[in-house]
């Protein structure tokens, strides 16, 4: 069944609903890593977005640090999207990066225009260890880390 269906706007998932749902080790992966690594707990919140054919819309899990936003994940049945945000001042450090990312995260990178107010916004599918790694890079440099 299709997230939206399962968890409506009036309807608010708990954590454990949607871990049940995406039901990928990669998401168990991450949401530790997040917990441990950064002491962050996950805020469930409603996107009414409908970016992406409605990719964006219904129930996402954000993850923040000090008023920054590392990733909003986005349930999937067998997998999950991450939305990362690359601000334009840590371009130069981005880029580095991304010379070692898998070819995926490369080409969104690389396909990926700057946005006014918000900088890159790469919304990924994480369907393998590779990305995840990837991921957790960017997150790095999001908060401070690789600078």
């Amino acid at each position: 069944m299709v997230w939206s269906e399962l968890y409506g706007k009036g309807n608010q998932p708990t954590f454990e609903q949607i871990q049940e749902y995406v039901s990928a080790p990669l998401w168990d992966e991450l949401t530790d890593y997040l917990q441990q690594t950064y002491n962050i707990k996950p805020r469930i919140e409603y996107s009414g977005c409908i970016m992406d054919k409605g990719a964006w819309k219904g129930w996402n899990v954000k993850y923040k640090k000090g008023g920054k936003s590392l990733c909003t994940l986005y349930p999937k049945q067998g997998y999950f999207l991450s939305l990362i945000t690359i601000a334009e001042k840590d371009a130069t450090e981005a880029d580095m990066i991304v010379s070692s990312c898998t070819d995926y995260i490369r080409a969104m990178y690389h396909n990926t225009e700057f946005g006014k107010n918000y900088g890159k916004m790469m919304g990924i599918e994480v369907t393998s260890e590779e990305i995840l790694r990837d991921m957790k890079e960017f997150m790095a440099l999001r908060i401070g880390a690789k600078k």
